[in-house]
């Protein structure tokens, strides 16, 4: 989906992660446990620049009303919410997940990063007038 305009939301931060995610999954290759690979985004995300959040609890709304929690792999600036893999590719149980993350939370661009035999990655917009709401967090 994209925004008003015909620009991709946030396209610019989304660029710069997806390269940051090539540099690492060039550097490590595949085989490593998604733990590995979500520390060593981590710091190309930090040594480039961005404000990095691991394991980030963020909150789930209904109707206005906090209903639960689940915890991002990585949050960059606060903006952009990414789900690690290490899959042979990109399942559709993934992109659920991911929609479901973005529908449920004021965060409104994911991107699924797969770390599996050859790196693959989808970019995800999930815009809606209730992301607006003021919640307690991300």
């Amino acid at each position: 989906m994209q925004n008003s305009g015909n620009k991709l939301l946030h396209a610019e931060l989304t660029e710069k992660v997806i390269g940051c995610f090539y540099e690492v999954y060039n550097d490590l290759g595949h085989g490593f446990l998604e733990s590995v690979y979500e520390n060593a985004l981590s710091v190309a995300l930090g040594q480039a620049g961005f404000k990095v959040g691991r394991q980030v609890p963020l909150a789930v709304w209904y109707r206005g009303i906090q209903v639960g929690e689940f915890r991002a792999d990585v949050l960059v600036n606060d903006t952009v919410l990414l789900e690690l893999k290490t899959a042979r590719s990109i399942d559709f149980a993934f992109e659920k997940q991911i929609l479901n993350y973005l529908r449920a939370t004021k965060v409104e661009v994911g991107l699924i990063l797969n770390f599996g035999p050859s790196a693959q990655f989808r970019r995800f917009v999930f815009e809606n007038p209730q992301k607006g709401n003021p919640r307690s967090s991300a």
